[in-house]
């Protein structure tokens, strides 16, 4: 019986016979597939959760896919703060899971805005460099998805099309902030 080598990956086992780890090509190109294999599927499904946040609902899977690619996973706890007021816009969020509440410094109990998954909060950084109006602390344990400034602006480089569409559904967005704010109700 010959020697094996188990390695287990979270989409399966692959069993490597040790006169394969003498070839190091094999070995790597094994452990690369598995790992492009697991990654393929996460990826698919954050492309399918991508298409029911509002500001990429006009995408199509290949296009939500080309998104994830520069976006950014972050995990806060509960009690962190994601940006303070003051602070120079850098980023677009988006609540995978959690609650992140939006308010005015030391007025915690009085949020502006209480947010969950499919949420997005901070989208005018993607637009100008100006200061945060608000503090955006984590409530409950939260995932949330990151698209920096740059990156954005690299997909506007890169990918037009798809940049001109996030960026039409923005001005949706703070369209119909706006006619809330001047109707008098909130978020």
């Amino acid at each position: 019986m010959r020697p094996r080598i188990a390695l287990q990956f979270p989409c399966a086992i692959v069993e490597i016979h040790r006169h394969f780890l003498y070839g190091c090509n094999f070995y790597w190109s094994v452990v690369g597939l598995m790992f492009k294999f697991s990654r393929r599927v996460e990826s698919s499904q954050s492309a399918h959760w991508l298409a029911g946040v509002f500001i990429f609902s006009s995408l199509t899977t290949s296009q939500l896919k080309i998104v994830e690619d520069f976006m950014h996973d972050r995990t806060y706890l509960s009690g962190e703060v994601v940006f303070d007021a003051g602070e120079e816009g850098q980023a677009l969020y988006i609540i995978v899971s959690g609650k992140v509440l939006i308010c005015h410094p030391g007025q915690f109990d009085q949020p502006i805005a209480v947010l969950g998954p499919g949420h997005f909060f901070g989208e005018l950084a993607l637009l100008d460099k100006s200061p945060r109006s608000a503090q955006a602390r984590v409530s409950e344990n939260a995932e949330i998805c990151v698209l920096f400034r740059g990156d954005f602006e690299r997909l506007m480089e890169s990918h037009v099309h798809i940049a001109s569409r996030i960026a039409m559904q923005l001005a949706r967005h703070m369209g119909q902030r706006l006619r809330r704010m001047v109707a008098g109700t909130s978020q």
